[in-house]
């Protein structure tokens, strides 16, 4: 490195780097704990100053020691002052006090999960028995030695303090490592720690660079910026301020915008509209008759398992049900009414169809538009939040949204729908590949299901259409063909969007909603 090189890193320096690299005044290699005592600086300061000067070749890491101790949790801190679940239940029966687990729930200001765990761990260790009313009784061959065990060791480790791993007996070592938590509070009793520290020695370039500045004179405070106290004081006079580096890149400006995914889903807005669709609406709480029995699926049949739906609590059912549809759904539904079915053969349930329900499909508000008198012929779409238990994965979520339709008029048929899902798969979803498949829903026939491939998870299925039945048709007033479908548009939206994982719709990562680019064409 040259003189000039040399001269032109010293005026870059910030003055935590001049503090750490003036600690090597006296030897050319220190431990962090050392460079801390010399020079002041805390953890995080450090951390910093020996970064940037590691990245300058001025310094490097020649040596590491690892440190390992035990701290008690905020758990075990509550344990070592109160007594752990276990020993307190054993206490209170030594004592001859009788008491169930309610009791200790409701009484004694523990939490139910540690209740039941202490409980379970007390009957399958037979130190304690469960007897008539629920009742706990301490058994006389009780061997309660690895629960007061237990209770040492928390006793062993200080309240405010750690305890050198070292320090410890190898029983105590395999309880603290059975009950641990790596960090947070937890529920864990025991938290280890392992604490780097690193030892740092002069590079040649710095030795060089520490010798220029220790004749120069190094700047350990400066101030970042002018205050009105120091123009009243006349402090400034005295102080150096840090030059400015232009090469650095200035703070990116973020914008506001809209979130990906609903810039998408405006786009599919503005895709159906300018088609000439018009929008659907509906309710998120819908009772059982529009979201199934409307859709003639019959109330005692398999297929309504499919929708695992959430139940609303308070209130549980609506009033009534809107006529004629209640009537004539419920006639569709026992022999068929003026549908020219022989219908399901069984007594329709009204008050189950009253029961209240988050939406489990879209189809719910087609099924409300039909019974509203719809133009024939007409086109209809709905962006419909909906709601199933399911097991959240990369291409599952227990809500997502469904984009819904239905097309009226003499002249509909199916080909007519496999020519729109075509549509919606290749400008909507933007997929190049997909397949329709046969399928079964009750309230259409024939079925069909629109499966796309996603460049990096393979084939998923968008979801069902189909022609709807008469017996789904007239009772709601309608009696031209009436085409259906319901397609998911967060998984449409994946491969619009080029994303692997449906949580990432959702997400609330900064960078992801300012970066990610949406091309689609408008």
């Amino acid at each position: 490195m040259t003189p000039s090189e040399q001269n032109k890193l010293i005026e870059s320096f910030h003055p935590l780097e001049n503090k750490l690299l003036l600690s090597f005044s006296r030897s050319g290699s220190l431990s962090a704990s050392d460079i801390i005592a010399i020079s002041g600086l805390d953890e995080s300061r450090l951390d910093m100053a020996t970064g940037w000067l590691t990245a300058k070749g001025l310094i490097a890491v020649t040596g590491e020691t690892v440190t390992t101790s035990v701290t008690l949790t905020e758990t075990g801190a509550d344990y070592r002052e109160k007594g752990t679940p276990e020993i307190r239940i054993i206490t209170a029966l030594r004592e001859g006090k009788q008491f169930t687990v309610k009791d200790i729930i409701q009484t004694w200001g523990m939490d139910p999960s540690e209740v039941s765990s202490a409980t379970g761990s007390l009957k399958a260790s037979n130190v304690i028995s469960i007897v008539e009313g629920g009742k706990l009784r301490l058994n006389p061959d009780a061997d309660a030695g690895r629960y007061l065990f237990v209770g040492k060791v928390i006793e062993d480790v200080p309240a405010d303090a750690s305890l050198a791993w070292p320090d410890i007996s190898a029983e105590a070592q395999a309880v603290i490592q059975e009950n641990f938590h790596k960090r947070g509070k937890g529920k864990g009793i025991f938290r280890i720690t392992e604490k780097k520290n690193r030892t740092y020695s002069l590079t040649p370039d710095g030795k060089d660079v520490l010798r220029l500045l220790r004749e120069r004179g190094a700047v350990t405070e400066e101030a970042s910026a002018l205050t009105p106290e120091m123009l009243k004081q006349g402090a400034w006079k005295n102080v150096r301020f840090r030059a400015y580096n232009i090469s650095l890149s200035p703070p990116r400006a973020s914008i506001g915008r809209k979130h990906p995914y609903r810039e998408f889903l405006d786009y599919v807005k503005y895709q159906f509209v300018s088609m000439g669709f018009e929008e659907m609406r509906g309710p998120l709480v819908e009772n059982e008759f529009w979201d199934m029995d409307a859709l003639y699926m019959p109330q005692f049949h398999p297929a309504r398992n499919i929708h695992d739906v959430y139940f609303v609590k308070e209130p549980s059912r609506c009033r009534e049900i809107e006529s004629p549809f209640g009537k004539q759904v419920a006639a569709a539904h026992k022999d068929g009414g003026k549908t020219g079915s022989s219908g399901w053969r069984y007594a329709f349930d009204v008050e189950r169809a009253k029961r209240l329900i988050l939406r489990s499909q879209g189809t719910a508000v087609s099924a409300r538009t039909m019974a509203a008198g719809p133009k024939v012929p007409g086109k209809y779409f709905s962006i419909a939040r909906c709601f199933r238990y399911d097991s959240v994965d990369a291409t599952h979520a227990p809500d997502f949204n469904q984009v819904e339709g239905i097309v009226l008029g003499s002249d509909i048929n199916f080909t007519t729908l496999l020519g729109l899902l075509k549509l919606f798969g290749r400008e909507v979803a933007k997929a190049k590949e997909f397949q329709f498949r046969p399928a079964y829903f009750p309230f259409t026939e024939p079925s069909v299901e629109l499966h796309v491939k996603h460049p990096d998870l393979g084939w998923m299925e968008l979801g069902g259409a189909g022609i709807f039945r008469p017996e789904v048709t007239l009772p709601l007033g309608v009696d031209v063909p009436v085409i259906a479908w319901g397609l998911g548009l967060d998984r449409m939206a994946m491969i619009a969007m080029e994303i692997k994982d449906i949580r990432d719709l959702f997400s609330r990562d900064l960078d992801f909603v300012r970066t990610k680019k949406i091309q689609l064409n408008k």
